[in-house]
């Protein structure tokens, strides 16, 4: 078997998705993920430009050779755009081997290690009111965890909760220029205990509770929040402070027994390193599309699991259900599943890319169709042109730009 067809399909049902499409000459095709929020065209010039001449006439089954081979024959390494085009090769190489199988991919990946995929959803609300019926909205769709974000008194926008003068989304802005947001590091640190109290009063303390911290903090900063919320029992503090720095998650660790998840901002497993052989997270937050595939998640997975680390993939709404579906199939095969975030897609995405997957009281399972499960109708894609879109940016009061 050999490919014959690389092709790049750029389409915008709501948001803007990279999809790779390859055809072998035994009329088997495999999909792939590749869209990188925000960089969408720095990818699809990646693929088109370097990577899909170099894949006509491979063997398809040879996935762990063909990775090695884009992943170190390039010379420049790592990097978003690099990552997310590789991980669009490797998935669809893995949907190609599974349908030549008959399998669902994650048979190829050593079965199901459960039965279901536990998920959390997203809740949000300019202000604690609104976050709490937000959150009641989320338990109704079945959700058994909720990420609760929420307004902070004083600001105007903050990101990952709805504002008026948005364009509805509460991440992506699909505008000319990106969305200038303010940002308030004490004001922030006052309000978010009081909104995890509001949020226990009402709903109790066994739903778990999740929170973003988007980066915005410094270590200590990030240890002080972390020790104000023991009393809350969070699931996790996200991203709470920049984690490229990797030992700054010394100090955090150091001061608060609140659990961290980090990673989906990161691209390979050096980004993971000392986080990991020091024990210094319990979740890794890595997405398919944007670490280089299964190929290499799945070896960090295993690597996680050495330390007692948990898997919590990303799954925002701006990775396609190709790239989810890659996700649930991992969730389902490896020993170490934490949690998979689960957002959702909108009706035209769902027209777009028809998925095998399901969602049923707060758990995903990724269906027993062979390869990923996923189509992609090039008609309905075609009738939603790409779209310019920018996540927001962050601005202190007194205007410099703030960290993620």
């Amino acid at each position: 078997m050999k490919i014959v067809d690389a092709t790049v399909v750029v389409t915008s049902p709501g948001r803007n998705f990279v999809t790779l499409k390859l055809t072998t000459d035994e009329g088997l095709t495999g999909l792939g993920d590749a869209t990188l929020n925000g960089r969408e065209l720095a990818v699809v010039s990646y693929l088109t430009d370097h990577i899909a001449p170099l894949l006509i006439g491979v063997d398809p089954h040879r996935i762990e050779d063909t990775w090695q081979f884009l992943y170190r024959g390039a010379y420049w390494r790592r990097g978003p755009v690099t990552m997310a085009a590789l991980a669009a090769v490797d998935v669809a190489l893995w949907d190609i081997k599974a349908k030549a199988a008959g399998l669902p991919l994650y048979q190829l990946l050593g079965g199901a290690s459960r039965e279901r995929v536990r998920t959390y959803g997203h809740a949000n609300g300019a202000d604690i009111p609104e976050l709490l019926d937000s959150v009641r909205a989320r338990l109704d769709e079945g959700y058994q965890a909720v990420r609760i974000q929420s307004g902070i008194p004083g600001l105007k926008a903050v990101y990952g909760v709805h504002t008026a003068d948005d364009d509805g989304s509460p991440v992506l802005h699909q505008r000319a220029r990106p969305l200038v947001e303010d940002w308030d590091t004490d004001a922030y640190l006052r309000h978010v205990p009081a909104v995890f109290d509001a949020v226990r009063a009402e709903f109790g303390g066994e739903l778990p509770l999740l929170h973003d911290v988007h980066h915005r903090l410094t270590p200590i900063q990030a240890a002080r929040l972390g020790k104000d919320l023991e009393p809350y029992r969070p699931f996790w503090l996200e991203d709470c402070t920049p984690a490229e720095n990797q030992e700054a998650l010394r100090l955090v660790r150091r001061h608060t027994t609140t659990p961290l998840a980090v990673g989906e901002v990161f691209n390979t497993v050096h980004d993971y390193q000392t986080l990991i052989t020091e024990q210094l997270i319990d979740y890794v937050r890595s997405a398919v599309t944007h670490f280089g595939g299964v190929t290499p998640l799945r070896k960090l997975f295993d690597f996680a699991a050495l330390y007692q680390i948990k898997t919590a993939v990303h799954g925002p709404q701006d990775i396609s259900p190709v790239g989810m579906a890659a996700a649930v199939h991992l969730d389902l095969a490896v020993h170490n599943f934490g949690i998979q975030e689960y957002s959702g897609h909108t009706p035209l995405t769902e027209e777009v890319f028809p998925h095998a997957y399901t969602f049923t009281d707060g758990h995903l399972h990724p269906g027993e169709a062979p390869g990923l499960g996923v189509e992609l109708d090039e008609k309905a894609a075609a009738a939603h042109p790409y779209e310019a879109a920018y996540l927001p940016v962050n601005r202190l009061q007194d205007g410099t730009v703030h960290d993620w």
